[in-house]
Parts: C-alpha cells; structure tokens; sequence
C-alpha cells in the first residue's frame, strides 16, 4: 500500500472509533499519525516494524497497525468497525462541517444514513432540531453537500497525469505507431481533470481495458489517420470558446482545417491563421488569441528557470525530515537557495515554533550555510496571519528573519468583507514578504475564503508583497486566472511547493504547470531570481 492509502485508512480508523464513541486518547493517537503521514510523501514500502517505530509520530500501536497494512492489505479493527456501520454513513465523513460526533448524532437521533438523507433532512430544517446544530450549521452543512456533489467524478491532474501518461505509452506499443497524444484538458494541463482524452492514429478498432483502470476516471480513446493527426489534436486540446474565437478571427482558415488541408504540426495551423503559436496550455477561451494577434504572449515560465524553492516545512513543526535532510536535497536537486518556513507559534496543531526554538533553528541554519556554502538557507516562517490581520509573534522576534509567508490557517468562515480586510492588514505589516496561499483553498474539498481579488492584489503591488501559487496539486492557489491581473500590476508570483518532507520539492511541477496557463514568465517569477538577486532583495526589504 502507497503511503496515502495507508494514512486515508487510518484517518477513516480514528473517524469510526470517533464514530462508535470510543477511546479518545487512542483516536487522537491514530489521527495524529494519518495526518503526519497524509502530509508527507515518505516510502513506508520494506520498513520493518522496528524502523517504522522509529517515525517520529508513529510509535508502537500505529507501527503495527502500518505493518498489518503494509502485510494483508487491511486493517482489522477497521474491517470490524466498517461491517458495523452504514456505508452511507461513512460516506457522510466525507462532509466539511460535521466530523465523526454530528454525523454519530444524525445517524442515532434522525435516522440518517446517506448523503441524500441528509440532504433532505436539511431541506425539511430538521437538523435545527438537534443539540449543537442550528439554522447556520444546517445551511452550511447544506452547501457543504451541494459541493460535495458537484465534485464527483472529478480528479486533481497529479492524481491523474502517471495513469494517463502510461496509457499513452501502452497505446504507442500495443498499435506499434507514435501518433498517440494526451488531448483535451489534460494536455491543457488544466488543474482539475474529469476525463482523461487520448488521440490515436489508428484506422481499426481501439480497445481499452476498464479493469485496468484504478482510478475510475472517464476515459476517452479518440481516432484519426495519420494525416489528419495535427489537424485533430489542435481541434481537441482547445476549448470550445478558443476555437471560436480563432473561426472569428479568421473563418476561411478553420474550414480549410476540415476539407483536407492537413497540417504537419501545430505550429503551421497557427501559422495559417496568422497568429503567434498558442502553446497547449494557454487554449482556454480566454484572451490568448487577441494577444497572439499582436504577437504579445511572452515566453512563458519554465520548471528550470526557478532557483530556488521557498515555503518548506520541516521537523522543526510539521514536516517529515529534518533541516539539514531538507537541505541537501534541495542543493542535490540543482537549487541554489532554500527558505524555510516552519509554522508560526500560534499554529499549535503543527507545532508552530516558539520564539526560543526560532533561535535554536536560526542557529543551526548558520551552522548548515558554513558547510553548504555556496548554497544558502534563508531564514523565514510562515507566520498565521491572526483574526484581527496581525501576523503572529511581535515585532522584536519578526526583525529576525530573512523573509516571511504571511498565511491564514484558521477561522476559515468569513464573508468577503471579512476575509478581504484580514489580509489587507497583513499585506500592509511591513514584514509580510509574500502572502500565502491567498484564499485556503483546498481543490475538491474546501472552496475557499471568498476574497475580493483585485483589492488583494492592488494592495500586494502597494506594499512590495509577492503572491504565492502554492504549487501543492490540492491548493495552486493563487488561481492561475488571476496571474494576468498580479502582472499587469507588476506584483511577481513566489511558485512555491509548501513541502513538508522532501519530496514534496517536486510539487514545483504542478505550480508550473499552472503558472504557464497564467502566462507567467521567468521575469515575473520571484524564485527565478539568483541567489545574489534575491539575497540583496531581502537585505534591501530588511533595512525599509
């Protein structure tokens, strides 16, 4: 079992022990471990039981519910709990806004025992009849499951990519040709993925096992001739609304497309329309094709432009490896800089850094930039921006670091007034380096703060801030539909990982990838900058 598939069965574990009301000590126990492993990427494949003891957060009882994992495929004591639960129930665990003891109390008190149950409970307002629910609770919990279900059968594109990537190359071997190609919103490379579409030059008939396909997500097998390959794929990578703005550019050419006149390649179909070449991810229906018009999109960003990577956790709060581990391997990997940012101490649940342990971490940075050299860490926090807009810690202990990620954590709900005004106040502290992750959203599970995005930005482009595209597949936050507007302002994008354990560095990709669909370039990318660059840059924002 994959590491995420071990930390999914023990968080659903502590839920029904949550559930079934039992031993609340062992359930924080269990639940502490699948959040620490649900963080992290680490390989627990081959780990004997005594090297899985020695996991910081794992301990004895959860080592050996890992090795009965690791060894049978399931766990016992969630088989037996499973058995004695409602699966409608269990798929009510899966609702923002109620955990384990609501959801036990709608099962016993209400008889619910489904989603759509309880979907209907809340439109007959019987939930407001319940200890601890209210008209508040019971819309939330409404909208909560209207989100839900509106996300079904959708896919983050990291958990996609590898099984579409590999269905290309089973498809090159299996009909011996090289004109295979991923299209649609997966070429767009677009952030989330609801059908995987492949175009393939085959005249007969293409078979695609099902049974192989683990991960439920549509699949959809699209043929041409060879000939017609690049005329196809350009008619289905783009969006509907990309395709007709090109036909209203120039209508003659998008015909000749369809009577014969086959193309060799991408480029020469842009080339026939008279237009800059529009790169697979720009094809959204947006204003890419008014720009390529006046050949103004810019070289867009690239993975090897980025320098170094800022926003990284490690034990020092809640990341899996240590300093110096998460160090080397940000040198190994070619980088030549590396900013720490352990959570601040208001972050108890991360076990955010009080101010002696800030020293104590500041002491052991210099001691690793001596060896490292010429590779440096930069000392920064990600600092909880607090109800009120004040970031955590005063001023005395914020003056110590290089630079500081300014991000909200908790008190989620709030309306955009609200949400907006919260982080005006932290942009205009003038510690706050880069606001992260803007809106807290998390893709698929949690919408978001609502904020009004103008005035964030207008405010970053005020005070210097840099926004994050936190570049973690569950957040690419900032959206990368508002990257024109951080540009056109001149406020530069941070495309930062958020890693807690090393290989979280390769989440890089994914903000990427985004990045590019915001037309992002190297110039406007803040971890582009060299080491000396963003050195002097954090000197000279230190002494304003």
């Amino acid at each position: 079992m994959t590491t995420e598939e071990i930390a999914h069965a023990l968080k659903l574990t502590a839920q029904l022990m949550e559930l079934h009301e039992e031993n609340p000590f062992k359930i924080k126990s269990i639940a502490n471990a699948a959040y620490k492993l649900d963080k992290t990427d680490i390989d627990l494949q081959g780990k004997s039981l005594e090297e899985l003891e020695k996991i910081e957060g794992i301990g004895k009882g959860i080592a050996a519910k890992i090795n009965e994992l690791q060894s049978t495929g399931h766990l016992n004591e969630l088989t037996e709990m499973v058995t004695k639960t409602p699966l409608g129930v269990i798929d009510m665990l899966r609702i923002k806004g109620i955990g384990p003891k609501k959801v036990g109390q709608l099962w016993r008190e209400l008889e619910i025992e489904s989603i759509g149950e309880l979907l209907y409970a809340c439109n007959e307002n019987r939930l407001i009849t319940l200890k601890g629910f209210g008209a508040k609770t019971q819309a939330a919990v409404k909208t909560q499951i209207e989100f839900f279900k509106s996300n079904i059968g959708k896919f983050h594109y990291a958990s996609v990519e590898k099984f579409a990537m590999d269905l290309v190359d089973v498809l090159k071997k299996k009909y011996k040709t090289e004109f295979v190609s991923l299209t649609g919103a997966m070429r767009r490379k677009f952030d989330i993925i609801e059908e995987v579409e492949i175009l393939i030059a085959h005249s007969g008939e293409i078979i695609f096992d099902e049974s192989e396909n683990k991960l439920e997500v549509k699949v959809k097998i699209i043929s041409s001739t060879e000939e017609t390959f690049y005329n196809k794929l350009f008619e289905t990578t783009a969006t509907v609304e990309h395709l007709m703005q090109l036909n209203n550019h120039k209508s003659d050419v998008t015909l000749s497309l369809v009577e014969g006149h086959h193309r060799k390649s991408e480029e020469e179909i842009y080339k026939s329309f008279n237009l800059q070449y529009i790169e697979p991810e720009l094809r959204e229906g947006l204003n890419e094709v008014e720009l390529a018009k006046q050949n103004k999109i810019p070289k867009l960003i690239e993975l090897a432009d980025l320098k170094g990577i800022l926003h990284n956790h490690s034990t020092y709060s809640d990341g899996m490896n240590t300093l110096k581990e998460m160090a080397e391997y940000c040198k190994e990997l070619g980088y030549e800089y590396l900013g720490i940012c352990d959570h601040s101490q208001s972050a108890f649940y991360a076990e955010g850094l009080k101010p002696d342990r800030v020293l104590t971490q500041h002491a052991e940075i210099e001691t690793l930039n001596k060896k490292l050299a010429p590779f440096k860490i930069f000392k920064g926090i990600e600092s909880d921006i607090l109800y009120d807009g004040n970031l955590d810690y005063p001023d005395e202990v914020l003056k110590l670091f290089d630079f500081i990620v300014a991000s909200v954590h908790s008190n989620l709900k709030m309306n955009e007034e609200k949400a907006t005004s919260r982080l005006l106040k932290a942009i205009e502290n003038p510690y706050t380096t880069i606001l992260g992750h803007p809106t807290g959203r998390l893709l698929l599970s949690r919408p978001g703060y609502p904020i009004n995005h103008k005035k964030i930005i207008d405010a970053c482009a005020a005070n210097g801030v840099v926004i994050e595209l936190n570049a973690h597949p569950y957040r690419l936050d900032i959206d990368w539909r508002w990257i024109p507007y951080c540009l056109e302002k001149g406020v530069k994008i941070s495309i930062n990982p958020d890693a807690h354990e090393k290989s979280g560095y390769h989440d890089m990709y994914y903000g990427t990838n985004v990045a590019r669909k915001g037309m992002l370039t190297k110039e406007m990318c803040f971890n582009s900058l060299s080491l000396s660059e963003i050195e002097s840059y954090f000197n000279k924002r230190s002494a304003r």
